[in-house]
């Protein structure tokens, strides 16, 4: 006889696979829309008046299929595993990041020091996912290895004398 607690646990599950499953099947749509809007978009550049307006909508909308592959793999990721990757999640964001940064930029909206904050913080957001990959849970080891390989080390006792 299945417990209370064990017939919870087990509709639980049931509606974990149910909602992955429904996610995924609304992301393969998302996909083959974004996939139409690009041949749409393909078509349109030779049509467009001015050949730039045609290429920003088709950046646009490969970016956004970018952003949209990264995302469907963060779900896949998760659902196979259990557990969200760092890299990954920098990833979507990195490219997300790229693809607003590049509407902005064909849209001609960034002015002065925008643009230099904009790639600071996607360099910044690529130095995360780079220390994401070296800094894992439960695997330090790779960390400690690169700190290891410094010629330099520094005694403890000349870091804190005591000055009495």
């Amino acid at each position: 006889m299945m417990s209370l607690q064990e017939k919870f646990l087990k509709f639980y599950n049931l509606a974990i696979k149910i909602t992955y499953n429904i996610t995924i099947i609304i992301l393969i749509v998302v996909l083959a829309f974004i996939l139409y809007r690009i041949f749409q978009d393909l078509g349109n550049l030779f049509i467009e008046r001015t050949v730039r307006l045609g290429i920003k909508d088709l950046v646009t909308s490969v970016l956004t299929l970018i952003v949209v592959l990264e995302l469907v793999r963060a779900f896949v990721e998760f659902f196979e595993h259990h557990r969200l990757r760092m890299e990954i999640l920098l990833e979507v964001l990195i490219a997300f990041s790229i693809r607003e940064f590049m509407i902005l930029v064909f849209q001609g909206n960034l002015k002065g020091l925008d643009v230099l904050y904009w790639t600071l913080g996607i360099f910044m957001l690529v130095l995360g996912r780079s220390l994401a990959i070296l800094i894992k849970p439960g695997k330090e080891v790779l960390f400690k290895s690169v700190i290891k390989k410094t010629k330099r080390k520094i005694p403890f006792s000349r870091i804190y004398k005591n000055e009495s």
